[in-house]
């Protein structure tokens, strides 16, 4: 397959590994090196970025469906294992496993609220791999993103915390085989 592309219009891209959002405009040559949660990350002259799945057209990608299907309870509330399948979607852009797998989600709970109208909150807490990471708020908002998705979601929030601070031995079994650690 070929990884060399150019923008066919201009993107709003989040810089790596800062988290800057910045504009690439059309004819930018870049080259994906990940494509992993539904977004791309690319190199240009200019340094490294993460295009959003919903601009995959722009370097000559299929923009795929996101809506997730037939994922709530007889009660209406959110399905947790839904949710959870929409955070194994978030990857950080510089590492080939997905969030959970990572073990940087700490919790996941799922509030039913009335205020300003009937359904129900997620809220994550979640840390990173290191706490100078600039991609956390993206990441962040990625996660956010994703968990808005499911049907009966109607908020979410997504905390960033650093207790306990994250460690390798945190990492699935599967997330430490994708990393050859094991």
């Amino acid at each position: 397959m070929n990884r060399d592309r150019t923008l066919s219009r201009e993107v709003t891209a989040t810089q790596i590994p800062s988290g800057d959002k910045t504009s690439l405009p059309a004819g930018t040559k870049v080259m994906i090196h990940q494509t992993l949660g539904g977004s791309y990350t690319v190199q240009s002259d200019f340094g490294l970025f993460r295009i959003d799945g919903k601009d995959g057209d722009a370097i000559g990608e299929t923009v795929t469906d996101t809506t997730v299907k037939g994922a709530t309870l007889a009660d209406g509330a959110p399905d947790p294992e839904a949710i959870w399948a929409q955070l194994r979607y978030v990857f950080d852009p510089e590492i080939p496993v997905n969030i959970v797998d990572l073990g940087l989600v700490y919790s996941m709970d799922v509030e039913n609220i009335s205020v300003p109208e009937p359904g129900y909150k997620v809220q994550v807490a979640m840390t990173l791999t290191a706490p100078g990471c600039g991609m956390g708020p993206a990441i962040a908002e990625d996660a956010k993103s994703k968990i808005l998705l499911v049907p009966g979601v109607s908020d979410a929030d997504v905390r960033i915390t650093w207790d306990p601070p994250w460690n390798q031995s945190m990492i699935s079994e599967e997330g430490k085989m994708k990393l050859g650690l094991i």
